[in-house]
């Protein structure tokens, strides 16, 4: 009698995961999907318990990276990364080495993926992907963020064109289709600015060692935090020296905070 075959989804993005869920009970009607993570700790820990065959890892995800999670899974499962960045798709993935999908995911290219995951488990076979193959993609997930950090960034505030410099930078948060900038200006007053550049797009080009992610939709300057008072459940709020603002931190992102 052959098994029911079991999936994990994780991405930090709802609305992602549940497209990605109804798209394969489409396209294969008897794959259960056993857990939907919001990020790579979650998805490690529901790999753990559930132990399903077949992980769809998103590349970029908060705390730990699709990637990073991959590690730590091994080669018991089958994992297809999913990606917003096709350039992913010319180094670590060819030769089906590693399976993946862009964003946003076709139905023809799943159907093809669900095919070759169909005859991977049929044969019972291992997963395909090495460390050295892990390796090169994290190489690109670095490689991604630039060698040189971001100095700069232009925004209108009102009708003048400002050059702000990162530096002065307080925090980023999402906001909508805009990326909200507030930063301290000549006089070292808050101030605050709106973008277009996604906040995705801005993490990648900032210094790691001086802005991190405690948010989903917030992106902090630690030079710029006063205090991080912890909560009951698990979360936390980042109180700034230069404006009255609140900063949410949210469970995925704690671990950051331990040590201060």
């Amino acid at each position: 009698m052959s098994v029911q075959p079991t999936a994990l989804i994780a991405d930090d993005e709802p609305l992602l995961r549940s497209s990605l869920a109804r798209m394969l009970a489409t396209a294969w009607p008897e794959l259960e999907i056993v857990g939907q993570a919001r990020n790579g700790r979650e998805a490690v820990a529901m790999y753990q318990e559930n132990q399903p065959q077949v992980c769809f890892l998103d590349v970029h995800m908060p705390g730990l990276s699709g990637v990073e999670a991959a590690r730590q899974i091994g080669r018991t499962a089958q994992l297809v990364f999913v990606t917003a960045f096709s350039e992913y798709a010319v180094d670590a993935f060819e030769h089906g080495a590693l399976d993946y999908l862009v964003k946003p995911v076709e139905p023809a290219r799943l159907a093809d993926t669900v095919a070759r995951l169909r005859e991977r488990l049929q044969a019972d076979a291992l997963g395909s992907h090495s460390d050295a193959l892990l390796d090169r993609l994290a190489a690109r997930l670095k490689g991604e963020r630039g060698s040189t950090p971001l100095r700069w960034i232009r925004a209108s505030v009102g009708s003048t064109l400002r050059m702000i410099a990162v530096e002065d930078i307080d925090y980023l948060r999402s906001d909508e289709k805009y990326t909200r900038i507030a930063w301290r200006n000549d006089r070292g007053a808050p101030a605050v600015a709106l973008i277009r550049t996604p906040l995705k797009e801005l993490i990648l080009q900032l210094d790691q060692e001086q802005f991190v992610q405690v948010h989903r939709s917030v992106v902090v300057n630690l030079h710029a935090i006063s205090q991080v008072q912890r909560a009951d459940n698990e979360t936390a709020t980042i109180l700034l020296k230069n404006r009255d603002d609140q900063l949410p931190v949210s469970r995925s992102f704690l671990h950051l905070f331990r040590q201060m």
